[in-house]
């Protein structure tokens, strides 16, 4: 049976309030006291009641961490920013996954709300959720993590929309003018910015965008949808020279499709991901990426969030937007005609390879990952 406070009082030869004492307000015990008391826990195993700790004091020393994939190394990488931060802090982090299912991540608010935690990080499944302004309202600080947020509420994003113009503006300046872009549902914010970046770097080079991009939607953003996007891009879109994928657990499961239909890369197809996960520069063709700054933008996070819960009254409320980077590998090259033989080849086209901003060589390091701050 695991010992009590009870336990600890009577080996130390104090009363049960000292123990609680050395627990919640060590200052006020005599260090000789605090010693013996300290010794007693030690000897007896005892662990403290975290739960009624932080019902007694009204908060928690937990950040609550909601994010849409658990499994896709972007939120790996997010998560440990969150976490060195509110470790260093004194904080533990409980990490929920979503799943990019609006009732689970419903359910996990409630719990994070009942747990009395300090604060919620979140990548919410929707652009705007109702609950998230009401747990605000209750008192729970709430920061948006990789999603802009409205004016009166922090946030940290990376500018998605750049994100997409510098990716497809680095196939058109390789001569492609077939680009099919892999794309995850629209109601995700970052799927809706980076489409509108590639049909912006598409109109900025002065064409078509019905006659240089096809489109295939999938409903999920893994490896698994992306191999399921290629069976769909073999079958529709039979004459498309580069594909434009909405974040790397795609490009990474149309890579393996291709590879098993025998279809070279980039001989046969360019193809471009989004995140810069680890996994991309040792993807069997090393894939060009737009890098995200994924570890930086959970401390800055975790950052905004502490800093509105332990100082409320001197908070004010920030939007911070990184500058994402494209990282070109060996997965994207010109389409399988000589650009000179093509109207409109890459020498004439704005914005070619070379001139792509924000462009950097695989292992480089953009200063453009700095973010910009405004006032929400």
């Amino acid at each position: 049976m695991a010992a009590g406070m009870k336990d600890v009082a009577s080996l130390a030869g104090v009363a049960v309030g000292t123990v609680s004492n050395v627990l919640n307000h060590p200052d006020l015990v005599r260090p000789l006291t605090r010693a013996r008391v300290e010794a007693a826990m030690e000897e007896l195993g005892f662990i403290p009641n975290g739960s009624a700790r932080q019902l007694r004091a009204g908060r928690s020393r937990c950040l609550g961490l909601v994010v849409l994939d658990v499994t896709n190394p972007f939120f790996t990488e997010v998560a440990r920013g969150v976490e060195d931060y509110a470790q260093a802090a004194g904080y533990a982090v409980i990490l929920c996954n979503s799943d990019e299912a609006g009732d689970k991540e419903r359910r996990y608010l409630r719990v994070l709300e009942e747990q009395r935690v300090r604060g919620i990080l979140i990548t919410p499944v929707h652009g705007r959720a109702p609950e998230l302004r009401r747990i605000r309202e209750r008192g729970t600080p709430v920061v948006l993590l990789d999603r802009p947020g409205s004016a009166g509420q922090c946030s940290v994003a990376v500018d998605d929309r750049l994100g997409g113009e510098i990716a497809v503006t680095h196939l058109l300046g390789l001569g492609h003018r077939r680009i099919t872009l892999i794309n995850g549902p629209t109601t995700i914010r970052q799927c809706a910015d980076r489409r509108r970046g590639a049909y912006r770097a598409i109109e900025r080079a002065g064409l078509d965008p019905a006659a240089v991009l096809a489109e295939v939607t999938v409903p999920a953003m893994n490896a698994r949808a992306g191999a399921t996007a290629a069976d769909q891009l073999l079958g529709r879109e039979p004459s498309a020279t580069a594909a434009f994928c909405a974040n790397d657990m795609l490009a990474l499961g149309l890579l393996r499709r291709l590879s098993q239909a025998g279809v070279t890369v980039p001989g046969d197809l360019a193809v471009v991901g989004y995140d810069d996960i680890e996994f991309a520069a040792d993807a069997a063709v090393p894939l060009t990426s737009v890098r995200q700054p994924k570890y930086q933008l959970g401390r800055a996070a975790a950052e905004l969030l502490l800093d509105e819960a332990d100082r409320p009254a001197e908070h004010e409320h920030r939007r911070s937007v990184f500058t994402p980077e494209l990282v070109v590998r060996a997965s994207s090259g010109a389409p399988p005609v000589r650009a000179q033989d093509v109207p409109g080849a890459a020498q004439d086209v704005p914005g070619a390879a070379q001139d792509v901003p924000g462009a950097a060589q695989d292992g480089a390091t953009s200063p453009g990952q700095a973010s910009r701050s405004v006032p929400a």
